[in-house]
């Protein structure tokens, strides 16, 4: 199944609307209410940093957003379509056709190389050999690891490895990247540099991101910041100084 483009998601600005979302895990005294009545929009072309410490809720709220999970209450709408409109067929095709995916850990599989790593979504989508080739030697250009290409992620240094994923992430031309603590195993150093390369493969691709951070140094890269606390959106902040201190 390949999910159709709709009249709404041509048609409107916003990549992301999220709307009075509630998720609750357990029940009675023992519930733990993850998102409390989140509301908020995401335009198409804007990268959103969702801050808020462990256990805030970050998680939670992407996973509601790729699809992964399903709310309690409320609506969540992605390019258009209406999340709890699709079915588990609707969902699936929405993931692998519009969603890229980038997660703490790089989920690298061990015994391709780099470039072959890259293309298993577009082997998924059974995309045409001569396809696959030009796309992944684009994207590993891209993200500045053409000369590594043959390499194997055991080859490759952690901010390497998380490049090869956020090129593996592009690989089907996602509306929608979503991103979970992508710099969590990394040096401080490194981190930025992979943050600075994601806003800068935001913009070349014309991708939508939402990139969950507990790391405030790396908020001045955003154009907006959300922040969750306690499953609530306490503050929003609009675009950041890219000259001040992040979160000023």
């Amino acid at each position: 199944m390949s999910l159709a483009v709709t009249g709404t998601e041509t048609g409107t600005r916003t990549m992301v609307r999220v709307e009075e979302v509630h998720k609750s895990y357990g029940t009675g005294a023992a519930a733990v209410h993850a998102l409390r009545g989140v509301s908020f929009e995401v335009p198409k072309g804007e990268l959103v940093a969702l801050k808020g410490r462990s256990g805030s809720g970050k998680t939670t709220l992407l996973n509601l957003l790729g699809g992964l999970d399903e709310p309690d209450a409320g609506r969540i709408t992605v390019a258009g379509h209406g999340l709890g409109d699709l079915g588990e067929e609707g969902l699936l095709a929405l993931r692998r056709d519009r969603i890229g995916f980038v997660f703490q850990t790089f989920g690298l599989i061990p015994v391709l190389t780099a470039a072959e790593n890259v293309g298993v979504p577009l082997r998924l989508r059974r995309a045409d050999r001569r396809e696959r080739e030009e796309r992944v030697a684009l994207l590993l250009s891209l993200v500045g690891l053409a000369d590594h290409a043959e390499q194997r992620p055991g080859e490759l240094s952690g901010g390497q490895q998380q490049r090869v994923a956020i090129a593996r992430a592009l690989a089907n031309s996602p509306s929608l990247l979503i991103a979970d603590e992508p710099t969590g195993q990394l040096d401080a150093e490194t981190g930025l540099a992979v943050m600075e390369l994601l806003r800068a493969v935001v913009r070349s691709e014309g991708v939508t991101a939402v990139v969950a951070t507990h790391d405030t140094t790396l908020l001045g890269l955003a154009d907006r910041v959300l922040e969750l606390s306690d499953g609530e959106l306490t503050e929003r902040t609009g675009s950041i100084e890219r000259t001040g201190t992040a979160g000023a």
